[in-house]
């Protein structure tokens, strides 16, 4: 069957998914499959053929690259979970989205994606000392590093993370996978320069599981924290990490109140006492609160540390954006989310059990605009901060993708500039993302449709084709556009098609678990890009533009990739800028 989503009451754009199940025995369990191929060399995966009772995989896929990106791959994962067996007649049907990814400052870069609760959270890892250098074919060796939420529990025996891949007696299951973050550190010199990796999972309740590793991945510690959100009823966490060996930021939704609530640890993401703040004021908080039964309320983008080394003052400054009504009267009247607005602590680094945070509004979209009509989310916002403290966020309207910068801390942000032009103008686009280095170094990226119109809309996105096929829906691509003067008043963008492939035809809903059509979500709500060492963009995306090798069971008769009716399951891909940008500027002066 289709995977279903969840229904939360209060807000229909929270995000979390419920794993699909089905039933199944294991001697008709899948279909038949031969051996796939691994291009990407990618180790630690399930089998490709399910052979010694092993995992069977999803087929690897590795697409003909592009110009400036390597090769789009998908990241392993199984088909099922767990492996159908006497001990296991109860199988989830594997999926992978809103993968997020981080590069830590020696180069190693971790990919993570959600399953749905409770299939968990999967984990991937690429360090070239460990896991090899890049493929011939330039893709990268990663390392599936299992269910970091499911190490050692939850399985008929043993267990633990990369040891439960392909394990016939792993349940499946974890505590979370409704949403997911991650977040590292600076090299820890007590644990051999090894920066710590935290993680964050969304379950349905309690609330938040939290877990770290210090050895890359490798294994969490165990079993993870079910009790790391101080508020009981909460949504949608993001988690930053200071420059230092275990500082960590978690913040989530209040789901009563729907204030941001910021959590800070000390211990690397294990527990979130050390510190709290909420990222919406008390000025702005009737603006963007939550008025039971017909508020607006708010979409938060993540939380983002000032993480310079430049030495500027601004360091440990951190910022948490988000985009919500204009007003107490909109936000009352279910008024779109037409105002961005950032929030700035800058006490939450004096160490502090209590820190604050003022409010900042960005822009606010004018009656009758794409932004005013259909909100600023499009999901979701984001913010980065360059290594000299100026501040970037960034958003959609559904038409088109703005930035912003800020270079006095978010008291004041420049006139928004639209970043997507060239193919993608007056189109659909959504779902940006944000990084940003060095001095102005600033990238986006976000899915950009080959039909202009609602991303939400059938009508507009999927229009009858002849023949019966998806061929003349809405096609999209991953796009990256790149600044080297991100904060100036009026910044430069080269855009690029940063995807080998069409990864998905059709609609892209944007109202969370408010979207209604079944293939609309199957991407969930977003994905992410982030900065290595040399300033290369590596982004990770979800993609559904094949059918699922499940498609015989789950939608007989409907197998082909151009099919409507076929059955697809989104999985993680990556591709990265295979060159620096050699314009990049990695001197001048901080911010402010």
């Amino acid at each position: 069957m289709r995977n279903p989503l969840a229904s939360r009451p209060l807000r229909p754009f929270l995000c979390a998914l419920l794993a699909s199940l089905i039933w199944t025995a294991s001697a008709d369990r899948s279909v038949a499959q031969t051996s796939y191929p691994d291009p990407a060399n990618e180790h630690l995966c399930p089998s490709q053929t399910g052979a010694g009772g092993g995992a069977e995989a999803i087929p690897a896929f590795v697409g003909p690259g592009i110009d400036g990106f390597s090769p789009s791959q998908s990241l392993c994962l199984p088909q099922l979970a767990p492996v159908p067996t006497g001990l296991s007649p109860l199988a989830f049907i594997v999926q992978g989205v809103e993968p997020g990814d981080r590069v830590d400052s020696q180069g190693t870069i971790y990919v993570e994606s959600i399953r749905g609760v409770p299939g968990g959270v999967d984990l991937w890892r690429w360090d070239a000392s460990i896991d090899g250098s890049p493929n011939a074919n330039g893709t990268l060796p990663f390392k599936y590093e299992g269910q970091p939420d499911n190490c050692g529990i939850f399985g008929l025996s043993g267990g633990g993370c990369a040891q439960n891949v392909g394990s016939p007696t792993n349940l499946g299951v974890a505590p979370g996978g409704g949403d997911a973050d991650i977040a590292v550190n600076a090299p820890d010199p007590n644990n051999s320069a090894i920066p710590n990796l935290a993680l964050t999972s969304l379950t349905l309740a309690p609330g938040v599981t939290a877990t770290r590793s210090r050895n890359r991945g490798d294994t969490f510690f165990t079993p993870p924290n079910l009790l790391s959100a101080t508020v009981p009823g909460d949504d949608r966490m993001w988690n930053d990490a200071v420059d230092d060996p275990s500082t960590v930021y978690m913040s989530y939704h209040d789901v009563a109140t729907f204030n941001i609530e910021v959590q800070r640890s000390s211990d690397g993401g294990l527990t979130y006492a050390a510190g709290t703040g909420e990222a919406i004021d008390a000025a702005t908080l009737p603006a963007a609160g939550s008025v039971v039964p017909t508020g607006s309320a708010n979409v938060a983008a993540q939380i983002k540390v000032d993480r310079n080394t430049s030495g500027c003052p601004s360091k440990g400054n951190l910022y948490a954006a988000f985009v919500a009504p204009d007003n107490a009267i909109d936000n009352a009247h279910s008024a779109p989310q037409g105002t961005v607005y950032v929030g700035v602590s800058t006490d939450a680094k004096l160490g502090a059990v209590s820190f604050t945070f003022t409010d900042h509004k960005v822009f606010t979209s004018p009656a009758g605009s794409p932004g005013a009509t259909t909100g600023t989310a499009n999901i979701f916002p984001a913010l980065a901060v360059d290594n000299f403290g100026h501040a970037y966020v960034v958003w959609s309207d559904n038409q088109s993708i703005f930035l912003s910068s800020s270079s006095d801390a978010g008291g004041h942000w420049t006139v928004p500039v639209r970043v997507n032009g060239g193919a993608t103008a007056g189109k659909s686009n959504v779902f940006p993302w944000v990084a940003a280095d060095a001095n102005g170094h600033v990238v986006v990226t976000w899915l950009g449709s080959s039909l202009p119109g609602n991303s939400n809309s059938v009508a507009a996105m999927q229009p009858s084709c002849a023949g019966g096929t998806t061929d003349c829906w809405a096609k999209w691509n991953v796009y990256m556009a790149e600044s080297v003067n991100g904060h100036d008043a009026v910044p430069s963008f080269a855009q690029h098609v940063a995807s080998d492939h069409i990864i998905h035809s059709g609609t892209v809903c944007t109202s969370g678990t408010g979207c209604s059509s079944g293939d609309s979500r199957s991407l969930a709500d977003f994905f992410q890009v982030a900065l290595d060492p040399q300033h290369r963009a590596n982004i990770a995306y979800a993609d559904d533009h094949l059918a699922s090798p499940l498609c015989s069971q789950q939608s007989p008769g409907h197998c082909a990739n151009n099919d409507p009716q076929t059955f697809r399951v989104a999985v993680p891909y990556f591709t990265y800028q295979v060159k620096p940008n050699k314009k990049v500027v990695t001197t001048g002066s901080c911010a402010g």
